[in-house]
């Protein structure tokens, strides 16, 4: 018997599997548009570490900040294989970030659990690291943050906007990650087809994932603000959430 069990784990050990690794993973675009995603992403990167340093030792920003990127790296761990397209479907979190500590930190934020999950978890790639950031955290960033500040100025409570925000953030980022899958992979003549083909395939996993990212972020926002509403102060003197 102890030998037929290490003659199984043995052939399970050493039989091929496909595996679904998280985000844009290594060779699946060009070099031209590895190129062009960090060429659009590095100017936020930059100006997120501008606003950080700009925010001082005192300001309270900094350790916020790493608490809000350490969320973020745990939230879109969270893998759901995607059939077809060989990656997977995961919460985002940059949407609570970008309330939390404005789009721009949120960028910062999300570029730095990218970056460790490229190199220790093998989710996502270096030479995809700018598409990751894009998809992921420019547009889930400010597309949540958008919707926020625009429910919140309508008079909608805290609660519900931030579900929305949460909800329009994740599908956001999916919606900018299919996009760049298109525009790498597409043959020519046939980027609607292959954008197509690609976004109906993340809707099983992606439709009620951002709902459920929408109460996350809800729940996380109200949860905050009741409790530590001077967390929502602490910003850059020109003001995180700009």
């Amino acid at each position: 018997m102890p030998v037929s069990i290490f003659l199984i784990l043995t052939i399970l050990f050493f039989t091929p599997a496909d595996s679904f690794a998280m985000h844009i993973g290594e060779r699946i675009l060009p070099a031209s548009w590895c190129g062009v995603w960090y060429a659009v992403s590095a100017p936020f990167v930059m100006y997120g570490l501008y606003r950080l340093k700009k925010a001082g030792p005192d300001a309270g920003m900094k350790p916020l900040v790493g608490m809000v990127g350490a969320a973020v790296f745990v939230i879109s761990c969270m893998p759901i294989p995607v059939p077809f397209i060989g990656t997977c479907s995961h919460p985002a979190g940059t949407a609570m970030a970008a309330i939390l500590i404005g789009p721009v930190l949120s960028v910062l934020s999300a570029a730095a659990a990218l970056l460790l999950q490229a190199l220790f978890l093998s989710h996502g790639g270096i030479t995809t690291w700018g598409a990751n950031i894009f998809s992921m955290g420019i547009v889930g960033s400010f597309s949540g943050y958008a919707v926020f500040k625009g429910l919140r100025s309508a008079g909608a409570p805290i609660g519900v906007a931030a579900f929305f925000a949460g909800v329009t953030g994740d599908w956001a980022t999916y919606a900018a990650a299919s996009v760049e899958l298109a525009a790498g992979v597409a043959p020519p003549g046939a980027f609607v087809q292959t954008l197509t083909a690609v976004a109906v395939a993340f809707v099983p996993t992606q439709l009620p994932l951002g709902i459920l990212e929408g109460f996350m972020t809800a729940g996380a926002v109200k949860f905050i603000m009741d409790r530590r509403p001077e967390l929502f102060a602490a910003k850059p003197a020109d003001g995180a959430r700009a």
